[in-house]
């Protein structure tokens, strides 16, 4: 997006990055979708030695919950495409300090979102799952819908994918002369209160235990970014 360009022409590319973005989200979609059992059984995989099938209660269901699968894994798939369309757009209007940084910007999302990805599936949502589940004791014998079950991961997974985008985003802002590290230090009280809020609402259950193993990593990387915001003011000058 030049400014010195006029809005037609923004619009027109616009335009254009938007269909290259549908077209390669579309591919992924589909790919996802001949994929989807895969998928399905790698999300169900925290659930083994609890539930052993998941079930469906209408008859659009199933197919609604491989179309969700396809959708969620189509649009993490082509998340590094759509970010590089959306950050060649900016570029021309950011400043200075992120010009040509295309690849260390959507390199660093990818892999902090991996990570929060990662860290979900295998250290946030067992222990949660455990959690839930064992309130049933021997009285209750849990019959889960499928479309319930997707819909808790990929909210728990998504969500945390983009918590864990914090480091980034203070690269960014910092970059962009809107926060820098001493900022960020002044107001680590209540960073510590926002984050014990955002862990209370993403976290899936409401116990002690999975609210601070959710914490814990967030306060980590709060102090990380702002270590990264130290090093991206350095950098700028």
């Amino acid at each position: 997006m030049d400014p010195s360009l006029p809005l037609p022409s923004h619009l027109d590319e616009l335009r254009r990055r938007l269909l290259y973005s549908l077209a390669f989200f579309a591919c992924s979609f589909a790919a996802s979708f001949n994929y989807s059992t895969l998928l399905f059984r790698i999300i169900k995989h925290p659930l083994a030695g609890i539930v052993d099938k998941l079930v469906f209660f209408s008859p659009t269901e199933a197919l609604a919950v491989y179309l969700n699968i396809s959708f969620t894994s189509g649009l993490i798939f082509s998340m590094p495409f759509l970010l590089y369309q959306a950050w060649k757009f900016i570029e021309p209007a950011a400043g200075s300090g992120l010009r040509n940084n295309v690849f260390v910007f959507v390199g660093g999302v990818m892999a902090a979102f991996s990570l929060g990805v990662v860290f979900s599936y295998f250290i946030l949502i067992p222990p949660a799952l455990k959690f839930l589940l064992g309130f049933a004791g021997a009285e209750l014998q849990p019959v889960i819908s499928a479309q319930n079950y997707i819909s808790f991961i990929t909210w728990t997974v998504v969500g945390t994918g983009l918590v864990f985008e914090m480091p980034v985003l203070s690269y960014i802002l910092t970059k962009l002369g809107v926060i820098n590290h001493r900022l960020l230090r002044s107001k680590y009280r209540y960073a510590l209160v926002a984050i014990l809020i955002v862990a209370a609402i993403i976290t899936p259950t409401s116990d002690i235990f999975n609210m601070l193993l959710f914490t814990a990593p967030m306060v980590v990387l709060y102090e990380l970014s702002i270590w990264i915001s130290k090093f991206a003011e350095s950098s700028r000058n």
